[in-house]
């Protein structure tokens, strides 16, 4: 067995190697690209081993295709890599931000608690009211461009104008609103659907907007289900329920201060 010789460099570049596929398996498992990854995985194996016995020729021509097929990759995968990259860039920006944020803590936190509790509140009552609705918070990616697909509002947060703006009979009910700085910056705005095949499928259409848009910007979505009346949170892709309505201000002011 002298022929092993495993350092601690090893043992680190295996870990490494295992974390980078277990998170390429997370994001797409269940996809069509699950497949197709198999598949390249299996040829790359095939292409070792003929490598191994020494078969030049076979071992050159799998060595073009994988070569070639560098470029196929990014094509076939581009949308779950565009997906990682986000929610990759998305969070080192959270964390770059951090400190800047904790040196403007106390001015900041004040004016937010005032507009977080007026969100949660509005909440409240559409939940209680089976009113669905769907409140982006913008926080370090810039939402201009779903904000031009619906209408400029540009108004103090206030709990009974959010009430009126998800109101079944209100021109403005169907889409998203977005709050940009501490106001009501557009509504009736439209957002990318996830197709992401884990949610489960008690979540409708409004829920799947929310973790599409998740997925692309560094963004907090409230959520109110019409069918439930129940109040969920979305945050980088994940659906967090709120189990007590009246808890809803305090989880996404501990959500937005993080």
């Amino acid at each position: 067995m002298d022929f092993i010789h495993i350092t601690l460099v090893d043992v680190i570049d295996i870990l490494v190697v295992a974390v980078i596929f277990y998170q390429i398996y997370r994001l797409i498992r269940g996809t069509a690209a699950m497949t197709i990854f198999v598949g390249i995985f299996i040829f790359y194996l095939l292409w070792i081993v003929v490598k191994a016995l020494s078969m030049t020729l076979l071992s050159s021509i799998m060595g073009q295709i994988i070569g070639v097929g560098e470029l196929a990759l990014v094509i076939v995968f581009q949308q779950e890599i565009r997906r990682y990259l986000l929610l990759f860039g998305s969070r080192s920006a959270q964390v770059k931000n951090r400190f800047v944020r904790r040196m403007f803590r106390s001015a900041e936190r004040r004016t937010q608690l005032q507009w977080i509790e007026k969100v949660a509140k509005a909440c409240q009552h559409m939940a209680a009211n089976a009113t669905g609705a769907l409140i982006c918070i913008e926080r370090q990616g810039d939402l201009g461009a779903y904000a031009a697909t619906g209408d400029l509002v540009d108004a103090r947060i206030d709990a009974r104008l959010l009430e009126t703006i998800f109101f079944k009979n209100s021109p403005l009910h169907d889409g998203a609103v977005i709050i940009k700085q501490g106001r009501i910056h557009a509504a009736r705005c439209m957002l990318p659907v996830s197709d992401n095949p884990n949610i489960p499928p008690r979540y409708g259409m409004r829920h799947r907007a929310a973790v599409g848009l998740s997925e692309h910007s560094d963004v907090v979505i409230v959520v109110v289900s019409e069918e439930r009346g129940e109040i969920s949170i979305v945050e980088a892709g994940e659906i967090v329920p709120i189990d007590r309505p009246e808890t809803t201000g305090e989880r996404l002011g501990a959500i937005l201060s993080a």
